[in-house]
């Protein structure tokens, strides 16, 4: 008791109580309870945070259902020409150039299921790579042989003076007629392409193993710098040549729907490289987030940028297996079977009928 008659306790104080100690214990599972969620809720916000939409279900559910759709159409038109072979000098060229979209589409697929491998989609890339250069110089081919060969070609535009035009890149040949010459240039100037893009895939590579290559690196000690200027001059020079050709072969042409034939093949090849050129460009100035790991796997500057432009090309094949379907249509050459058919039947008849036989 204390002097004011209140009792004293000794030799416990409150840090000691058992209440205190229990309460402390609680505060102590709470914060640590706590701070473990805060830790995961960090690490879930640094995965999303590094997550791109390429690696999502819905990105993939996307070009896979696209890639699958261009195979099927390609395809059953592949099918379609091989079951109608009726002109072979012709339709082998076109079961080349239909050809890209199977090989485009698909390799562009793969591209991006393994994003997450920066050095896989480099492999891929070449394959396509190469296989550009292939269709160019069968769609080439297929010209010449609609219009029947040089020479044919040169007995109906030789000594015609050539026409010029501003908007269509035309005026620095005022004064010109066209020659072999000039017909030489326009098939040169194309095929030089089909030896340019393989070299250059074949170059990519070796850089690639060495590290010496990385996309959209725009670094002078880069070996993507001097690529894509080496790319950029050879493109611009093929198509100019190719609208060149078709500028000046374009009455004979009439008779087989040149303009759709040019504008598939010129945008799947043409338009593509500039699409992922652009990316590359939008990926090194921040507009498309760069990231350094996907899936646990550390990738290099460009990998984003390349996966969309995977992506895209996913996509853009189903539109291009529409518009090759329209632009090389099997149904011209359905019609010459089942001609070619009823002529040789009906010659059969008449040796029947020649020969006795009723």
């Amino acid at each position: 008791m204390n002097s004011s008659g209140n009792p004293v306790t000794t030799g416990v104080t409150t840090a000691d109580s058992p209440t205190f100690v229990a309460f402390n214990a609680v505060n102590v599972n709470k914060s640590g309870a706590a701070s473990m969620w805060q830790n995961i809720a960090a690490d879930n916000f640094s995965e999303d945070e590094q997550r791109i939409f390429l690696q999502t279900p819905n990105a993939q559910v996307i070009s896979g259902i696209c890639v699958w759709a261009a195979l099927i159409v390609t395809f059953h038109q592949i099918y379609m020409h091989l079951r109608h072979y009726s002109r072979p000098n012709e339709q082998r060229y076109i079961l080349r150039i239909l050809f890209i979209v199977p090989i485009y589409s698909f390799d562009s697929w793969l591209s991006l299921l393994f994003i997450s491998n920066d050095q896989y989609y480099v492999y891929f890339d070449s394959v396509r790579d190469c296989y550009e250069a292939f269709v160019i110089y069968n769609f080439l081919s297929l010209c010449y042989e609609y219009l029947g060969g040089e020479s044919a070609i040169m007995s109906e535009i030789r000594g015609k003076p050539v026409k010029t035009s501003c908007l269509y890149g035309t005026c620095c040949l005022v004064g010109m007629t066209y020659s072999i010459g000039f017909l030489r240039f326009c098939k040169q100037a194309t095929l030089q392409f089909c030896v340019i893009k393989p070299l250059m895939a074949a170059i990519t590579i070796i850089l690639q193993i060495y590290g010496k290559y990385h996309d959209g690196d725009f670094d002078v000690r880069s070996g993507y710098l001097y690529i894509t200027i080496i790319y950029n001059i050879s493109v611009s020079l093929a198509l100019y040549a190719m609208f060149l050709f078709y500028f000046t072969t374009s009455e004979l042409l009439s008779p087989y729907d040149p303009v759709l034939k040019f504008l598939t093949v010129k945008s799947v090849i043409f338009l593509s490289f500039w699409q992922g050129m652009l990316l590359a460009i939008l990926e090194r100035c921040g507009i498309i987030p760069e990231v350094q790991i996907i899936d646990d796997h550390e990738v290099r500057a460009g990998t984003v940028a390349a996966g969309y432009q995977n992506f895209f090309i996913c996509i853009e094949m189903l539109f291009a297996a529409i518009a090759l379907r329209f632009a090389y249509p099997s149904k011209v050459y359905v019609e010459r079977n089942e001609l070619t058919q009823g002529r040789k039947t009906r010659y059969s008849y008449t040796l029947l009928q020649l020969g006795g036989t009723k």
